[in-house]
């Protein structure tokens, strides 16, 4: 009759369990974080209660502001202490990242409520279908600002996207280390910091030296805008160009395929949404500027179809001149300012819309 033998315990392989168990043994329960945050906010509140009860005011501000600040403290050492530090200083960075997002939403979401809450007073029929020709007070519309703001920053873009894209081209494919791409860069940097104020003087001491001082047209708003558009435009198109990888451009070479045609068929193609995005980003970073447009194209009652030809509203010259030349009654030219700058925001989220959906279609496929 044969003993059965019954091997030892190996110690060294119970360790590491042991040593797992203690690391994972204790979690918090999904809700905690919120019922933490709460508790914070109650004691907050309560301070501020007792403290209001002497000062007569409640401070909000100062009980978000203790309110996180003691919700942090919370939420790293009941982590610490039930997970391990680890898991408390990962909680902790967590959420003064939240908190950190949020504080950046509140100028967001407190100048979309302003403009909304402001604006839609303003809104009817007739403020989309008239303008302000021979409006004294009440009534009259921004159809000409609406006109003038698209023909304006259409022409713009139009003048600026080819010389921001070929700039970025030659950068990029053709003229990589030497000096006349260094000096370029350089000088597209300067542009990207100018005020737009310097750009609308720009636009119009360069027409007053051909049709004279006093000079208000269009096309002036549109290559005031365009001087805005390039910088960005080439620093968007240059990363996009970038991201290409040089293995397709190696083998479109291999192939037999010319520099130019591979740039034209490889290389703009796989960046096209890139392009695109950065494009319509410098759209809606001038089709706000108030500055070179008061200077350039001025601002006029009527409809203006021309850019060669006068004066042409555009909406944020509008929002402005009505806010700043109140008639009477005041509340309608506020109204109609408040209402220009929501059209204005309007237009600028279509016109991302339409970016994001153009980079959606023209994108690269993947796979077959």
């Amino acid at each position: 009759m044969s003993a059965t033998t019954i091997a030892p315990p190996n110690p060294a392989s119970s360790t590491p369990v042991e040593d797992s168990r203690r690391i994972t043994s204790g979690k918090l329960p999904t809700w905690t974080p919120w019922a933490l945050l709460g508790l914070a906010a109650g004691a907050a509140a309560l301070i501020f209660f007792i403290v209001s009860l002497a000062s007569g005011d409640f401070n909000v501000p100062g009980w978000l502001v203790v309110s996180a600040l003691l919700y942090l403290a919370t939420i790293f050492t009941v982590s610490a202490v039930v997970e391990g530090r680890r898991k408390g200083i990962d909680r902790l960075v967590t959420g003064v990242v939240t908190i950190a997002f949020l504080i950046a939403m509140l100028p967001l979401v407190s100048v979309a409520t302003t403009v909304i809450v402001n604006g839609v007073a303003a809104l009817s029929a007739e403020f989309f279908t008239s303008s302000m020709r021979n409006v004294v007070g009440e009534g009259g519309g921004i159809l000409h600002a609406i006109v003038g703001t698209l023909l304006i920053t259409l022409a713009a873009a139009i003048i600026s996207i080819p010389i921001g894209l070929f700039t970025a081209i030659y950068l990029v494919e053709y003229g990589a280390g030497n000096r006349l791409a260094r000096g370029i860069t350089f000088l597209v940097d300067v542009m990207t910091g100018i005020p737009s104020i310097v750009a609308g003087l720009f636009a119009y001491a360069l027409f007053a030296l051909f049709f004279g001082p006093g000079i208000r047209m269009g096309i002036m708003g549109s290559v005031a805008l365009a001087v805005l558009m390039i910088p960005v435009v080439v620093r968007a198109t240059e990363e996009m160009l970038r991201l290409v990888p040089n293995e397709l451009r190696e083998a479109a070479y291999a192939l037999g395929v010319p520099k130019w045609l591979t740039i034209v068929k490889v290389v703009i193609p796989t960046s096209i949404a890139g392009i695109t995005t950065g494009v319509m980003l410098a759209v809606a970073r001038v089709i706000g500027e108030t500055a070179p447009l008061l200077l350039t194209a001025g601002i006029t009652a009527s409809m203006n179809y021309n850019l060669f030809d006068g004066r042409m509203a555009t909406l944020p010259v509008f929002a402005y001149s009505q806010y700043m030349n109140q008639g009477i009654p005041a509340s309608a030219f506020i109204d109609r300012a408040w209402g220009a700058a929501l059209v204005l925001i309007v237009i600028v989220m279509a016109l991302n819309l339409i970016a994001r959906l153009v980079a959606r279609i023209f994108a690269p496929k993947l796979g077959r």
